[in-house]
């Protein structure tokens, strides 16, 4: 396959008239020219990498907003939450994750880490096959289209000292060594379902013991030495406060005391954090992945991107409980919530890359890419055609030239711009319309009637 785009987003910048030859999914050249046979499209721009997903969660957005006189918090949330998830059955989880995939798709996303913690039957019980419930995701992945970094969640405790879990948490709960299986297990459905992998995700400091977090760390990467670890770490004030009374140490200074970190952990919601920490971690070389929509409206605070940024650091997009589906968003408010805790504009930019959008597009691109050890995030010889086409009609009624197209795309259009998206080497969606885009709308507005 040759596509030809009238322009073109590189891993070193913009050029005009660009060639690329595709082979079994990967760039494998890069030409100057309209070579014969190519395929004509106009602004391409690499896709977009979504480091942190709940995939169930795409059914109650808008469930959870009723009031309760000004005493409603994350914590409330979460209870809503638990009921929600307590009827679900594989093939609502299914249904669920291929609505929400062919929306990421829509809106740009071209990879997904799924966090997944949502394990087992109804009442507790383990299915026969462990990975009864990921599978269900694999399928909602290869139906979509989109690229799959599936994270099994080791959850055990409801809160620091190894509390009992509660009745909500059920259906999340492993022991290491089943854990561990079902991992393993998952592993093998990454050699079935094309264009996936796996790492794994320790829901948190508070769900964990050290044993079995460094027993899981060690499974997984026996079976990939570079396999992703993801983990929620300091989204609330109470979870630094409930750490400090039981370990003595902040979240993030007792995970960088007691864990390796490399390039391939990813910290979801670092969001408290002291300079000391925002330091150690850019030291450790782990990426903060950070969902501004979902951390805003959970109430969660605000993680210090500027000063973190400057100091080196990488960070990753993710759009968690998916009350937006929205690569656009989340980035525009990355910047916005910048710009009202510091009262300044565009701070979220470099010397060397001064369009805040371009900047922020390209590097959440790449870092998210890292954050899930797949070969995507940039345009390149070598790496997976995971593009995104833009389109013109619409990106002509806002600043256009090269230096202001992701400025623009980011915080000046209101409806979505993206005409086309490859994942792999194969359109998946075309005009703004996914194939299978009707009967998944169907199916999801049928399960909302029957749960809601």
């Amino acid at each position: 396959m040759k596509i030809f785009a009238e322009r073109i987003l590189l891993a070193d910048g913009w050029k005009s008239k660009q060639t690329l030859t595709v082979e079994n999914g990967i760039i494998k050249a890069i030409t100057c020219g309209k070579e014969i046979n190519a395929e004509c499209v106009g602004t391409v721009i690499p896709g977009m990498v979504n480091c942190h997903s709940h995939a169930f969660q795409r059914a109650f957005a808008g469930f959870s907003e009723q009031g309760s006189e000004g005493q409603d918090s994350f914590w409330t949330w979460r209870n809503v939450m638990y009921q929600f998830l307590a009827t679900l059955t594989p093939e609502d989880a299914k249904i669920i994750a291929t609505q929400l995939y062919i929306e990421m798709l829509k809106s740009g996303y071209t990879r997904v880490a799924e966090f997944h913690y949502l394990h087992h039957d109804i009442d507790g019980s383990h299915y026969e096959s462990l990975a009864t419930m990921a599978e269900a995701i694999f399928a909602a992945s290869e139906q979509s289209g989109i690229g799959l970094t599936l994270l099994p969640v080791l959850y055990q405790y409801s809160g620091f000292g190894q509390l009992s879990p509660n009745d909500g948490q059920k259906r999340f709960i492993n022991h290491i060594d089943t854990f561990n299986t079902l991992v393993s297990d998952c592993y093998q459905l990454t050699q079935k379902f094309s264009n996936t992998n796996i790492g794994i995700a320790p829901h948190s400091l508070r769900a964990v013991d050290k044993a079995s977090l460094n027993s899981a760390v060690e499974h997984v990467r026996s079976l990939d030495s570079k396999a992703p670890i993801h983990i929620h770490i300091a989204e609330q004030q109470k979870e630094v406060d409930d750490c400090l009374t039981h370990y003595h140490q902040r979240p993030v200074q007792w995970l960088l005391n007691n864990c390796k970190l490399d390039q391939h952990w990813c910290l979801i919601h670092a969001t408290h954090i002291n300079a000391q920490e925002c330091s150690d971690i850019i030291v450790s070389k782990a990426i903060a992945g950070i969902c501004p929509t979902t951390e805003a409206n959970l109430g969660d605070g605000v993680f210090p991107t500027t000063e973190f940024l400057a100091e080196g650091g990488t960070v990753a997009i993710g759009s968690d409980s998916h009350i937006s589906v929205n690569p656009v968003e989340e980035l525009r408010w990355l910047e916005y919530a910048q710009r009202l805790v510091k009262q300044q504009r565009a701070l979220l930019a470099t010397s060397q890359q001064p369009s805040v959008g371009q900047y922020l597009w390209t590097h959440t691109a790449k870092y998210g890419a890292q954050s899930t050890n797949s070969n995507t995030g940039e345009l390149a010889v070598g790496k997976q055609a995971d593009l995104i086409v833009l389109d013109e009609s619409k990106l002509a009624m806002f600043a256009a030239k090269d230096k202001h197209v992701l400025d623009s795309l980011i915080f000046a259009t209101q409806n979505n711009v993206i005409k086309d998206v490859m994942v792999n080497g194969k359109w998946c969606i075309l005009d703004g319309q996914h194939p299978f885009e009707q009967e998944a709308n169907e199916a999801f507005t049928e399960l909302l009637n029957r749960v809601s």
